[in-house]
């Protein structure tokens, strides 16, 4: 069921053209050098109509929590995903809002080299400049107090976000954020909702940095839980 969004504009783009797309449950807010609604909402329903058919045939594909093998017959969208679940020991669900926010987002920067896809606090960054991603943390004293600060050079990247207590996404942790940064944004996602299921209490942050910085292509992660983070690898905080 669609749950509105709450937490837009987490990124300074104040020099582009912003929009949104919806289709179904996707909910898409991209900003871009011009209004491509309506390409964007082409692709959107080009990869929504591949999972579903995907996983009409291939039902434990929605439902599963845990890993599944890899089949060399579905698109690659559905390949990304069962990897990145492989890699983080989640279902593959678990990468949908990244993959769907990736392969849109990798299409759009053809048509504009400046393009910015949010989708339920996954977000896939295209820049030619600094950008900064705010971080939202639930009832942390640190919600709104920081932000991480993406180069141009650095992408196309991938800043997917967590959370137990801030959204509706599942996870079975209670972290107030987790915000992981990889080149795949289908794999920051799935590795931002393994770490966040890690943790209970602050004191489980360094188990969630260690589990992030083991994976390969993960280029840092930030972790808050009430008034402590945690920071690993290539996060600049702002």
């Amino acid at each position: 069921m669609y749950q509105p969004r709450t937490y837009r504009h987490r990124v300074k783009s104040q020099d582009l053209v912003s929009f949104g797309v919806t289709v179904k449950e996707t909910d898409l807010y991209i900003s871009a050098l011009r209004n491509l609604r309506s390409k964007a909402f082409k692709l959107v329903t080009k990869y929504r109509s591949m999972l579903e058919k995907y996983i009409e045939h291939n039902p434990l594909f929605l439902t599963s929590r845990e890993p599944l093998p890899d089949d060399d017959t579905a698109p690659r969208i559905v390949r990304e995903m069962l990897a990145a679940a492989r890699k983080t020991r989640v279902g593959p669900m678990a990468a949908v809002a990244g993959a769907i926010a990736e392969f849109v987002g990798a299409e759009l920067v053809a048509l504009s080299p400046e393009v910015i896809i949010e989708n339920g606090g996954d977000i896939f960054l295209q820049s030619q400049k600094e950008r900064t991603v705010g971080i939202l943390a639930g009832d942390s004293p640190l919600t709104g107090k920081i932000g991480v600060r993406i180069d141009g050079k650095d992408t196309p990247l991938g800043v997917c976000t967590s959370s137990g207590t801030v959204g509706y996404s599942l996870s079975y942790g209670r972290a107030d954020a987790v915000v992981t940064l990889s080149r795949s944004t289908t794999l920051a996602d799935a590795v931002a909702t393994a770490t966040g299921n890690l943790i209970q209490k602050a004191d489980d942050i360094p188990k969630g940095i260690e589990f992030a910085r083991g994976i390969e292509g993960v280029r840092g992660v930030l972790i808050i839980k009430d008034e402590k983070v945690g920071i690993w690898g290539e996060v600049k905080i702002c």
